[in-house]
């Protein structure tokens, strides 16, 4: 992109502003600011204008999950279809680790936060070996994506290289970038963040696949023959992943997409909640959840919305290049975002100052039409890290990563 096309984007999205600075730019600046303008899709902008339409829900009911019960008769049989597909190179793994580990007191990427106490044990360390469980059981090498973000990508490679991979073999790891979106103010006018830079965020986990499509990476999964994606947070560090149990059963079940759920601890609990809206499968988050929800019972009598998602799903491929084309929803936050004023000096705000945009996994699965809510014992497959202690913690973490045998 020139000059004169930037200026012309800009004007039809009234976001004129964004080349001030240009001038004061080296050569090499204004190349990589121009790319930006080109790259950055500021249709997104006119969402802001709908914001109460955006969040309406549709219709809400249950969606029954696969209890352990269930899942423990069919134990042998799953396991089995499910070592099969990975035997024969049809799953791959996609950690989503874009995010870095402020909320615990660290610069660096999050998957490198360390939760050792007497070693050092790392979350992307923890990850590995759980993923090598399967490796070493099924006797074949699973093929695992990353990505990562902007803003981590290249401490997370370095750190990952540096550390041999945890002992996974390189040749199975690809790093791939999340999309940026652009954070913009409440009037809808993109911030800068530099006088060359507009001021983007990652565009939520629900872009994971979009991401991998425009890195050119659905070319490795045909040529591979991967059919199935199994896609996890980095931030939960007792999950199992390419789990050949939850495989076999969604692969059984021929559902296009399968949810590792949890009993919730508390009718309250802050996790979404797998159900069905408007008759397909979809995820309710805690805040949307009614008293009159909450209280609801199913036929056995348990409650209707109890089994929350952990943000570890397996995805049929081919559903999702179905559905690739398909505007996903866009769910704008509001956001302390650090921006340049009128001088030109950059201001990290104490308060929400505009927005940011994103994409969710939960919009994914609505798209879907078949969805298998799979459940997992709580102690041995949850410990999801979002704060220095108290609740959801690095504290609780390691106390479930004990309670599991793992040595700290």
């Amino acid at each position: 992109m020139n000059l004169e096309q930037a200026k012309a984007k800009l004007e039809s999205y009234g976001q004129e502003h964004l080349l001030k600075y240009y001038e004061q730019l080296s050569e090499e600046e204004k190349q990589a600011l121009l790319a930006q303008i080109d790259d950055v899709d500021m249709s997104i902008l006119e969402v802001c204008k709908h914001r109460d339409e955006i969040a309406k829900k549709g219709e809400i009911t249950p969606l029954a999950a696969m209890e352990i019960s269930e899942i423990e008769k069919n134990r042998e049989q799953f396991v089995k279809v499910g070592t099969d597909a990975i035997r024969a190179g049809k799953v791959g793994a996609v950690l989503l680790a874009g995010g870095m580990g402020t909320r615990l007191g660290s610069d660096d990427p999050k998957g490198m936060y360390n939760v050792g106490l007497t070693r050092e044990l790392y979350i992307f360390e923890c990850l590995v070996n759980n993923l090598m469980d399967v490796v070493r059981k099924a006797e074949a090498w699973i093929p695992l994506f990353i990505m990562t973000s902007d803003k981590n990508n290249d401490a997370t490679v370095r750190f990952l290289k540096e550390h041999k991979f945890f002992g996974y073999k390189e040749e199975y790891v690809t790093f791939f970038q999340q999309d940026m979106a652009a954070a913009c103010d409440y009037e809808g006018k993109i911030y800068l963040e530099e006088k060359g830079k507009l001021s983007t965020s990652p565009n939520g986990n629900g872009g994971w696949f979009s991401s991998m499509a425009k890195a050119g990476l659905l070319d490795k999964l045909h040529t591979q023959g991967i059919e199935w994606l199994n896609v996890f947070a980095v931030d939960n560090v007792l999950q199992k992943i390419a789990d050949p149990c939850f495989v076999g059963a969604v692969i059984e079940r021929d559902c296009a997409v399968g949810s590792k759920v949890v009993r919730k601890s508390a009718p309250d609990e802050k996790v979404g909640v797998m159900c069905l809206e408007d008759g397909k499968p979809s995820i309710v988050e805690y805040y949307e959840l009614t008293d009159e929800m909450m209280n609801a019972k199913d036929a056995k009598g348990d409650p209707a919305y109890n089994f929350g998602v952990i943000l570890n799903y397996l995805f049929r491929v081919k559903d999702l290049e179905e559905i690739m084309d398909n505007k996903l929803q866009l769910h704008i936050v509001e956001k302390k975002i650090p921006y340049l004023n009128e001088q030109g000096e950059l201001v990290k705000p104490e308060e929400a100052n505009g927005y940011k945009f994103e994409q969710l996994v939960l919009d994914m699965i609505h798209e879907m039409d078949s969805c298998l809510p799979f459940e997992v014992v709580r102690e041995k497959e949850f410990a999801p890290i979002k704060n220095k202690t108290g609740v959801d913690s690095v504290e609780s973490a390691r106390a479930l990563l004990q309670k599991n045998g793992v040595e700290l």
